[in-house]
């Protein structure tokens, strides 16, 4: 084969390797497991990861991108996963459970944009490009608590409600309810209303202006949720603080964050 077919299939193999592994993996242990020389193989990561394919973090480890079929991250979010990604690794090894974390753009679409995945038997996890309904689970309503107003009215005026489990709420005022109930308690909660026997659990990452930027979720077995129930909900609003805080936000007001209890600092909208 000549250099460019052996550089392609290189790339390929790398793909593939990367797409298998949890945890994000350092150039050395690449070389070692794959046997490919270090320049090379150095260049050609450089190479995929400015073309949006894959990513560094903190610690200069690559991760394959794997939100948007493999698109590139748009220009706010790369920060925001490598700023995020260490503490969904220490908040997945402490819970137990499945972690990610997800945007919401101005028409309700949600975009998961990077997870971390329990290492228990029997765990919650799910494709990084599967839907998420905003309504009945935990993700969307802490995104949809904090929208916009003409955002949210603009996704209530067009939404269709639709039941899922006999647990889902699809009454528009009760969920307006709850999303009042979300900024005062600072997390929101998906008790099998959207899958039966999982439990999911977010609260919001902010950048330094207090604005919510991302929803920190703990995907779960119910069974597991209901025997930890105050302990999980504490840890995922105690990690998404200390991201918010990574990613310059300034805390609180005794303790409380600044917003709770009060008229919510909205998203922006981003159609102004």
């Amino acid at each position: 084969m000549n250099s460019e077919v052996k550089s392609a299939g290189r790339i390929l193999d790398l793909l593939d390797y990367l797409s298998r592994r949890r945890e994000p993996v350092t150039l050395s242990q690449i070389i070692r497991d794959l046997g490919f020389p270090k320049s090379s193989t150095h260049g050609l990561l450089q190479t995929l990861a400015a073309r949006g394919h894959l990513m560094q973090d903190i610690y200069g480890r690559y991760i394959l991108i794997e939100s948007s079929h493999g698109f590139p991250f748009r220009q706010h979010e790369e920060p925001l996963v490598i700023t995020a990604r260490p503490f969904m690794e220490r908040l997945r090894d402490q819970s137990g459970e499945t972690v990610l974390l997800s945007t919401m753009n101005a028409r309700c679409e949600i975009r998961r944009l990077a997870k971390c995945v329990s290492n228990e038997p029997i765990r919650y996890d799910v494709n990084m490009d599967a839907a998420i309904v905003p309504y009945c689970t935990a993700t969307g309503r802490l995104l949809l608590a904090h929208a916009h107003p003409d955002v949210l009215e603009d996704y209530f005026s067009r939404v269709q409600l639709l039941t899922y489990t006999r647990y889902t709420v699809c009454d528009r005022e009760q969920l307006r309810r709850l999303l009042v109930k979300v900024r005062q308690d600072g997390y929101a909660l998906n008790d099998q209303e959207f899958v039966t026997g999982s439990t999911g659990i977010a609260a919001p990452v902010r950048d330094r202006e207090g604005n919510v930027v991302a929803a920190l979720n703990l995907g779960t077995l119910t069974s597991r949720f209901s025997e930890r129930r105050e302990l999980l909900i504490l840890m995922v609003r105690s990690f998404a603080h200390d991201i918010s805080r990574a990613f310059g936000f300034q805390a609180t007001t005794g303790g409380r964050m600044a917003d709770e209890g009060k008229p919510p600092n909205r998203m922006k909208d981003p159609r102004a």
